[in-house]
């Protein structure tokens, strides 16, 4: 449906509102290649300097379609994105509207300036609610807006677009003092609060509260659109609580030009992103309601305690933690692991019944599980990512380094047979370094290769996967399927042996990608290619081979 904004003829009138998604250049080139729907490219919330944003966990559902979030504006920079953006490549009929923030307004203009050349407008992030001197904190202040309109628009030739927030009491105002000031648009609404939840007495957001946002702020959105139609014919950007055709009208109808959905996407994964917009496209042409039945109202975010029963050392920096609970994990899937006050990551399950966890120590977090002693209380919560699927009568060969064993231990376990051992090729500095290999032998044959030559064969373990490949004739290398897990550059490595040998639809690799909420809505887990690791993967295959995929989340 062509749509006209800004000189622009769109290919949709919808947009995916800033820190949601579209968050990463590589989601943003996926999203214009697959979604034609999506006409406006709103940006993560972009700063003049980097920031690392907040500990997670960041993102709490705390009803059906609900949620709280505290990412913390989260961004490289403003020249650093200004680079990354430059690599994109849009199709004429895209707006990338770049959504900028400052704790000043001279911050502001710095920031808009330096990503002028590769914006077609500016979303001015004057809304968030849990940053402290940011956002909201200015945007509920009519002349701070008004000055910071202005200010933008004499600096910048592009147009200026103020997202306000809810959270004031008088939101005409806020937008009159925006108009006044010459913004272009509008854009309404942020999330709503901050508001707060727990989880077994204890905050869930490591920030402590959060923006609200999801089905149960549609009525402030509505109310808010409505009030700024009533004061402008100026396009408005209506945002907050839609998930369905009914909610799109009925943003339309309260003034919106161009709306935005959000959170309903939480759950999607890339092919779902697609199926959705295409149903709410279809949905508002033929009076249907097709397209909310894809949101996922319910998710699996919830906490359940788990009890620390031993923790095995197997290096100064490694350790096997076996709790007394079992977890329902399919091979490839991961959990999260919640430590109160000190945060939250996500693991492969070295095994399920019972869950064991394999953790090298590398940061705050992971050497909070390191030290985790008999009798400790932690919480999980998952499964997430999608389970993997070898054929049948596939030869699975896993190829691990560090804490990947623990990713590809069940696979080798649940699909490999007494008839087909899977084979698993496990990789470490020397043999202190190696953990689970007895365990590993019961179910799969096993090669290690370890840099001294205590264990196995001496050197990488890409090149002991290469001495073994090179021995197979070409029936049996057409039947392998290969699951790689570890740091990038073996998982590279692996990849290049591999494809010398084998198609690359046989071949799935989980890579250390960082990953913050598990339901693919914050995008920090983005592929190069722009799929979400969170929920894509963790393995994924090389799209080049059209096969369906399916990284590893980042153990720290």
């Amino acid at each position: 449906m062509p749509f006209s904004f800004f000189g622009k003829t769109l290919s949709g009138p919808f947009t995916i509102p800033s820190g949601i998604v579209t968050t990463a250049p590589s989601i943003i080139q996926r999203v214009c290649r697959d979604i034609p729907q999506i006409g406006v490219i709103t940006t993560k919330s972009i700063g003049l300097e980097g920031r690392l944003g907040y500990r997670e966990p960041v993102y709490s559902q705390f009803a059906p379609g609900c949620f709280v979030n505290a990412v913390g504006l989260t961004n490289p920079g403003a020249q650093t994105s200004l680079e990354n953006l430059r690599q994109l490549s849009l199709p004429k009929d895209r707006f990338l509207l770049v959504s900028i923030f400052g704790g000043s307004v001279d911050e502001f203009v710095a920031v808009a300036k330096i990503l002028e050349p590769v914006a077609d407008g500016f979303e001015l992030n004057l809304s968030c609610p849990h940053a402290s001197g940011y956002g909201m904190a200015m945007g509920q202040d009519p002349e701070i807006v008004r000055r910071i309109v202005g200010a933008v628009k004499q600096a910048v030739n592009k147009p200026v677009i103020p997202k306000l927030t809810p959270n004031v009491a008088n939101m005409a105002e806020i937008g009159r003092a925006a108009l006044e000031a010459g913004a272009d648009a509008l854009c309404a609404i942020n999330t709503v609060g901050p508001g707060y939840t727990e989880s077994h007495n204890m905050p869930v957001l490591s920030h402590g509260v959060g923006g609200m946002s999801g089905k149960g702020v549609l009525p402030t959105a509505l109310k808010c659109i409505r009030e700024l139609r009533e004061l402008t014919d100026k396009p408005i950007i209506g945002c907050g609580g839609i998930s369905s055709a009914a909610d799109v009208e009925a943003a339309q109808h309260a003034g919106a030009t161009i709306v935005g959905v959000g959170s309903a996407l939480s759950g999607m994964d890339t092919d779902d992103l697609g199926r959705y917009f295409e149903s709410l496209e279809q949905d508002l042409q033929n009076q249907t309601s097709h397209a909310e039945t894809q949101v996922r109202y319910e998710l699996d975010m919830a906490f359940r305690p788990i009890n620390v029963v031993a923790n095995e050392a197997v290096s100064d920096d490694i350790a096997v933690v076996t709790f007394a609970e079992k977890v329902n994990v399919q091979a490839g899937e991961y959990v999260f692991i919640w430590i109160p006050g000190v945060g939250e990551k996500p693991f492969s399950c070295l095994t399920d019944d019972p869950l064991r966890l394999a953790v090298i120590s590398v940061g705050l977090f992971t050497d909070a599980c390191y030290r985790l002693k008999p009798g400790d209380t932690v919480y999980v919560r998952g499964p997430y990512g999608r389970p993997v699927m070898p054929p049948d009568d596939a030869d699975i060969i896993c190829v691990a380094g560090g804490t990947g064993l623990a990713a590809v231990y069940q696979i080798a376990r649940d699909f490999g047979s007494e008839a087909r051992p899977a084979h698993i090729f496990a990789g470490a500095r020397s043999s202190a370094r190696l953990y689970f290999i007895d365990d590993c032998r019961a179910v799969a044959n096993v090669s290690t290769a370890t840099d001294d030559g205590s264990s196995g064969f001496q050197g990488r373990v890409t090149d002991a996967l290469a001495a073994h490949l090179a021995t197979l004739g070409p029936e049996a290398l057409d039947n392998l399927w290969f699951y790689n897990c570890g740091p990038a550059p073996m998982i590279h490595a692996a990849e290049k042996v591999q494809r010398q040998y084998c198609r690359a639809d046989q071949i799935y690799s989980a890579i250390d990608y960082t990953t913050k909420c598990g339901v693919g809505i914050c995008g920090a887990c983005a592929s190069p290619d722009g799929r979400r690791i969170c929920i894509d993967g963790p393995f994924i295959s090389d799209e080049s081979a059209q096969s369906p995929g399916s990284g590893q989340p980042e153990s720290e």
